[in-house]
């Protein structure tokens, strides 16, 4: 098997600010979109969400194990994970934070809550289930918080029943933000300027909370996270696969870090893309280096003053348990993800 990049250049653990742990099976496989997708909503539909909807317990413990033990070879200490499974709602969290425990990756957990396959009964379920994590979960290296898809995916209501957790649980939202233009198009039919002001009209917003990738906000729109206590999520190398464009706006936060958003958790590979498509868009390699320490002060934010939670100690532990596990999770994982495209591809659309 090929040694992961990170496990021969990683100086310190790195933080991975927003992924999809679901997504872990993709590298074996995955199958494509037929025909190919022609924008980022057809992408969406005929490959992640066919994804997230053949997601069972089975796939979903298969597919944290396998992302979780390559991001600690890949030099990753600890991340944020924003999850989707419509069909595997209750108890989807309890499975990616029991793998996230057991491997020794600090995590911070939701659920994704959308209307788009089943409508409000859908969104409540998701909803229910950060609820329930909020209240049961006590592991000392998981952290949980409230969770949306993104605005494009939910109504008023399902809004105001996010806000409401949020206050009620004094903790953050966690949403993708103007990854498309699509999303900016959905808020302006609804009435608003932009996705941002929707969330805070609702109140969805409260200091601290994760928003991913912000491509299509504007300068004014960033001070504004900003001077909230927002952070914002840099995703370069999915952004460029999906062709959505460049948050050339995010220089105007120092509220930034670096995600992979589902890609390999190497922050190593991702930040030498940021650098790249950075320096193509005229950006100041000096702020863009700021990007990916800034995980570390994210995920801090969420642990409190815990000092196992950066421990590089139990990195390296974790590393060594995970070269010698390799084979074997691989080899599960094969298994699992061929289960699962047959699954994608019989499914057929609806929930």
């Amino acid at each position: 098997m090929d040694t992961p990049s990170s496990v021969v250049k990683n100086t310190a653990p790195a933080v991975n600010a927003h992924t999809h742990l679901y997504s872990g099976l993709a590298p074996l496989g995955m199958p494509a979109g037929e025909p190919a997708p022609r924008d980022f909503l057809e992408i969406l539909q005929k490959v992640w969400w066919r994804l997230d909807r053949a997601l069972d317990e089975r796939s979903l413990r298969a597919a944290a194990r396998y992302y979780l033990n390559e991001a600690l070879l890949q030099g990753t200490i600890g991340l944020v994970d924003h999850h989707e499974s419509p069909r595997f709602i209750e108890g989807s969290l309890e499975v990616l934070a029991d793998a996230c425990q057991e491997m020794g990756v600090a995590a911070v957990l939701c659920y994704g809550a959308s209307e788009r396959n089943g409508g409000r009964e859908e969104a409540e379920a998701g909803l229910a289930e950060c609820r329930r994590f909020l209240a049961d979960n006590d592991r000392p290296l998981v952290r949980g918080v409230v969770g949306l898809h993104a605005s494009f995916t939910v109504g008023d209501d399902t809004l105001r029943e996010a806000a409401e957790l949020c206050r009620e649980f004094d903790t953050v939202m966690h949403v993708h933000l103007a990854e498309d233009r699509a999303d900016v198009e959905d808020a302006r039919r609804r009435g608003w300027p932009g996705p941002l002001e929707r969330l805070l009209h609702f109140d969805c917003l409260p200091p601290g909370s994760i928003l991913a990738h912000g491509v299509h906000l504007t300068v004014d729109e960033v001070k504004e996270c900003e001077r909230r206590g927002l952070w914002l999520v840099q995703n370069p190398r999915s952004n460029e696969n999906n062709a959505v464009g460049y948050p050339s706006a995010l220089h105007a936060s120092v509220k930034v870090a670096l995600g992979t958003d589902g890609f390999p958790s190497d922050m190593a590979a991702e930040e030498a893309a940021l650098m790249r498509i950075g320096r193509e868009h005229g950006e100041d390699p000096r702020i863009l280096r700021q990007r990916k320490p800034a995980g570390r002060r994210l995920l801090v934010e969420r642990f409190g003053e815990d000092p196992h939670v950066l421990d590089h100690s139990r990195w390296e532990r974790g590393r060594e348990q995970a070269l010698g596990r390799r084979e074997a999770i691989l080899e599960m994982a094969g298994s699992e993800a061929r289960r699962l495209w047959a699954r994608m591809d019989a499914e057929d659309g609806a929930v």
